[in-house]
């Protein structure tokens, strides 16, 4: 009975390698239910993403989880980077136009303060030049009216010369004429007239002036 059992498992058994490997390593017969539990685990091994069986459903999902990315992408993270390359483009821009109007301001302010040096240096010419127009009519006026009075102060002493010369003419004449009374009346014993002395005198007088 035994021998037909074992034959009977053996007949079960053929053609099924799990079965014999089991029956290998225990050493004694395995039930044909447990083998083909044991083939049918053997079967549903390894990496599921592998299986074709799961493709479908891991496809749908990389189409959820791309949906979910493109999503953040398109409205979350892009528009901030936008904004951020907007802002920063802005904030350049305005820089730039602030240089550019500091710079112009600058030119502006050199170009004036330029206008406002020409202006004072012909300013100054000028003051310069009427300075010195003033000061050669002062000069002028003032000399003028040195000359003037130095000529009349020159008029003045020549008149007093002149008038100091008269007198001593008079005198010498006087004393010319006593004396040459004196000498024709000591020579002749006569005393000749006033009048006859100063003819002779006169004529004396221009001749000595010729």
């Amino acid at each position: 009975m035994a021998a037909q059992t074992t034959h009977n498992a053996g007949d079960a058994h053929d053609g099924n390698p799990v079965a014999e490997a089991a029956e290998a390593v225990h050493g004694h017969e395995v039930p044909a239910g447990t083998t083909e539990v044991a083939a049918h685990g053997g079967e549903g091994g390894g990496l599921p993403q592998f299986r074709m069986e799961y493709w479908g459903g891991q496809i749908i999902w990389l189409l959820i989880i791309f949906a979910v990315l493109y999503a953040l992408l398109a409205k979350v993270f892009v528009p901030r980077l936008r904004k951020i390359q907007d802002t920063r483009a802005q904030t350049i821009a305005e820089a730039v136009e602030q240089a550019r109007t500091v710079q112009a301001e600058a030119d502006a302010q050199a170009k004036a303060a330029q206008a406002e040096l020409e202006d004072a240096r012909a300013q100054a010419r000028r003051l310069a030049a009427d300075a010195k127009a003033k000061a050669q009519a002062e000069m002028a006026a003032s000399q003028a009216a040195e000359d003037q009075r130095l000529n009349a102060e020159l008029e003045q002493a020549e008149a007093r010369i002149r008038g100091l010369r008269d007198q001593a003419m008079s005198n010498v004449r006087g004393i010319a004429a006593d004396t040459a009374e004196a000498m024709v009346a000591k020579l002749t014993g006569q005393a000749p007239s006033r009048a006859d002395i100063d003819a002779a005198l006169a004529g004396r007088t221009t001749e000595g002036a010729a």
